[in-house]
């Protein structure tokens, strides 16, 4: 199997198509990259801007390049002895624009007896026999916005097909739309009523079943093309979890592919792991950036941000335990009622509770889960675990919650000894959690919004370097291909403004006088603000992003608050309490002494975070695994959440920085860039350490914590990766407070080792180690290659 030693992700568009990309080829080559790593590139919803929403999975979308694209690419990259990983969407299919996927407009014109009624999971019954689709807008249940028009079925910008027959000229569109195999209804009816499976709560995004082997055939020729012709070298499967069968769907496609380098973006909590029988490299490295990052988070000022966050929530302090399992429940009763409706469909006949407690049951379960989900029988501990929960949490539903163990597999020894119920349940709690949690409760929790990151524990505030290590030598043991991310097109917030962040844990008093200073003064200057927490939220995302343009703060406030739903939400949101979060930001911006205190605040954070963003970006480079750079990234990008982290980038400006430092002559002024705000200091470290693993993979095939001795030894992490060692600072303000490295040391291999930042070369031998004060003079990190012995 090819292993990639790096990938670079790319986000294919209509504007950064195939073409483009096969043109970014020599540069990302250059900066060390191994393989080309492309967002989805199958026909999606006309617009899209991500590919996500695929409508034709038999061809390569033209809009992003065509097959012709992807060919050039390939050759590209095969040319310059670079490999092509793609990112597939296995479990939905997009269905806003029915006429677009050929798949969902059979579905609705020929309803059961579609070639494609098996393709999506529809409950036929629970629609009495129709699709139901949540489009009419409030006002509009009369139907009088529909028409006929060229032999389809229109409301406002909506088509959608009729049934052969069910139409002749004159006939009232209300009465033509009663006898199709699919009916309009009001689009607040969705989260409730839908008879499909989709994407979380996504209901223009229709769950596939890929476990039905024509499905997956279909749904599967084109990727089996790339393979045959050699276009393609490796894939990333986007939401796994969302699938009947993970581990018999990678099974079919090891099979598809020979067996090529696929990694699955599958969240793990703290203490699970993959599946150890699934034929993957490993995750697309969620776990990985959630360690690195608390690595260099400082438990000291855990106290001063948890009693900020009391003090900005009115005096109440906030338990994650607790507010996942509201969020969680909250999600299940409302946004997701239609997953645990259909979960009460499919219990037994015989099932000894009526519909009502039996929601409840399951409800409580679900919002109890402490994983996505399970593999039953592999995790049934994590079934259990969470019945018992919801039994100590709701003691009245003891008999019920006994019964539901049964049935959803508490106890199942054999995969096919499953129930219906306990096979879409599995489906199911991936969706509540994600939703409850990532999409809700990390808007929610805003102590330190660096660690609520996706796929982290926000309730694990640090780890120290042992369990760094731990984390880190499993990894090398188990699964050294898997990847490692540090920003993603699905980050919350860039690995810039996290390392930024993250040093509010070193700065917490700092932080609440900042946070205290400036809600005073918006309030002297008549601006209410109600939701503290949200407050601390926006100013760490602008201080975190700074300098960023107004706009791009209000709509990551907006979109922000909306996802927390505590103040206003999505649907039916509070507009004063959005205009008044607007003057603030505002006020921020324009008001001087305002602005005066938001930019003395970035003063202090940046040159430390700085140094954090290096630090994380060598760890992630250098870790075992295979590190993958998000487009962009080697620069200071300090982009939000998404739209904000797909914006263009400018790779002009990349590759002119990438050919001077190339140029330049190692040591010199300009071969040894700054650690500013121009960002050439990381792409030195970044190209510098892409090319070694790529040019020397040798160096990286063990894993050895290394030892630091002195008093501010807390302030160094490192490890030898079997001939090349990283050596990173942490807490990088403290450490300036105290003065810096004077007499500290790492003990290293006995050599020579040159640090491939400076080309400066330190001889270590056992009675004489090497200090860090010499090491890390120039940078707060440094890559070393062992020249010797």
């Amino acid at each position: 199997m090819l292993t990639p030693t790096s990938t670079y992700r790319l986000q294919i568009t209509s504007q950064q198509d195939l073409h483009r990309a096969a043109e970014l080829v020599p540069y990302i080559h250059s900066l060390g990259a191994d393989w080309i790593y492309l967002s989805p590139i199958l026909r999606a919803t006309s617009g899209s801007d991500h590919g996500y929403d695929v409508v034709d999975p038999t061809e390569v979308d033209p809009e992003r390049g065509g097959s012709a694209g992807l060919t050039a690419l390939s050759e590209a990259a095969h040319a310059a002895g670079m490999g092509v990983v793609v990112d597939i969407v296995p479990n939905h299919q997009g269905v806003a624009e029915p006429r677009q996927n050929p798949w969902w407009w059979s579905l609705l014109a020929e309803g059961r007896q579609s070639p494609y009624a098996e393709a999506f999971d529809v409950d036929w019954e629970a629609g009495h026999g129709k699709v139901l689709i949540p489009v009419l807008g409030d006002g509009d249940e009369d139907l009088s916005a529909l028409s006929v028009q060229d032999g389809t079925l229109r409301y406002y910008d909506n088509v959608y097909p009729l049934a052969d027959g069910t139409y002749s000229d004159g006939d009232d569109p209300a009465e033509v739309h009663g006898r199709q195999h699919y009916e309009l209804v009001n689009w607040r009816r969705g989260d409730s009523e839908l008879n499909y499976r989709r994407f979380f709560t996504v209901a223009t995004l229709a769950g596939v079943r890929v476990e039905d082997p024509r499905v997956f055939d279909e749904s599967h020729q084109e990727v089996s093309r790339w393979f045959r012709e050699g276009l393609v070298d490796g894939l990333r499967i986007d939401h796994p979890d969302g699938v009947r069968d993970p581990r018999g769907y990678l099974d079919a496609l090891a099979e598809l592919t020979g067996g090529a380098w696929t990694v699955v973006e599958k969240i793990l909590e703290p203490g699970e792991h993959l599946p150890s029988d699934w034929r993957t490299a490993g995750t697309t490295g969620y776990d990985s950036l959630g360690w690195i990052d608390r690595v260099l988070t400082d438990a000291r000022g855990h106290y001063e941000l948890a009693s900020l966050d009391t003090k900005l929530r009115g005096g109440d302090p906030v338990r994650w335990d607790e507010l996942i399992h509201g969020t969680k429940r909250r999600m299940a009763d409302e946004g997701l009622a239609a997953e645990i409706h259909r979960l009460v469909r499919e219990l037994p006949a015989d099932f000894p509770h009526d519909a009502p407690v039996a929601y409840d049951g399951l409800a409580e379960i679900v919002s109890n889960f402490p994983v996505y989900r399970t593999y039953l029988p592999e995790g049934a501990e994590h079934l259990r675990e969470a019945v018992a929960a919801a039994r100590e949490r709701r003691p009245e539903l003891d008999e019920v919650l006994t019964d539901l163990a049964a049935v959803l597999g508490a106890d199942a020894t054999r995969e096919e000894d499953l129930a219906e119920v306990a096979r879409r349940f599995q489906q199911t709690s991936g969706m509540v959690m994600a939703k409850g949690v990532e999409d809700t409760a990390f808007y929610r929790f805003t102590k330190l919004t660096s660690l609520t990151e996706v796929g982290g524990d926000p309730s694990v505030f640090s780890l120290d370097p042992a369990e760094f290590h731990a984390e880190a030598a499993r990894r090398q043991r188990e699964s050294p291909a898997t990847m490692n991310a540090l920003t993603t097109h699905d980050t919350k917030r860039s690995a810039a403004v996290r390392a930024r962040l993250t040093v509010l844990s070193e700065l917490p008093r700092m932080w609440s006088e900042t946070v205290s200073t400036l809600v005073n003064r918006a309030g002297d200057a008549g601006i209410a603000l109600t939701d503290g927490p949200a407050v601390n939220l926006v100013l760490q995302a602008v201080v975190g992003a700074w300098p960023l343009e107004r706009d791009r703060a209000v709509d990551y406030a907006m979109k922000a608050v909306r996802e927390a739903s505590v103040s206003t939400a999505w649907v039916d949101g509070d507009e004063e309490f959005e205009r008044e979060l607007t003057r603030f930001i505002d006020f921020l911006f324009t008001d001087p002494r305002a602005r005066g205190v938001v930019e003395g605040c970035v003063a202090r954070v940046s040159e430390p975070g700085w140094a954090n963003a290096l630090a994380a970006t060598a760890l992630q480079l250098t870790l075992p695994g295979v590190p993958d750079v998000y487009q962009g990234q080697e620069l200071w990008e300090p982009s939000l959440v998404d739209p904000d982290n797909r914006r263009p980038v400018d790779f002009a400006a990349r590759e002119e920085m990438l050919s001077g430092l190339d140029a330049a002559v190692p040591g010199s002024a300009a071969g040894t860039p700054a650690v500013d705000g121009t960002g050439a200091a990381r792409m030195l470290l970044t190209s510098r350490a892409l090319r070694l693993r790529r040019e020397h993979p040798e160096l990286f095939t063990d894993y050895t914590p290394l030892e630091f001795t002195g008093a501010l030894a807390e302030h160094a992490l490192g490890f030898d990766r079997g001939g090349a060692a990283t050596v990173v600072t942490r807490f990088p303000a403290t450490l300036a407070a105290e003065g810096g490295f004077t007499d500290e040391t790492v003990e290293l291999a006995p050599g020579t080792w040159q640090d491939v930042l400076t080309h400066r070369e330190f001889t270590a031998a056992q009675d004489a180690p090497v200090t860090l004060a010499d090491l890390l003079d120039t940078y707060p990190v440094a890559i070393l290659r062992r020249k010797d012995g």
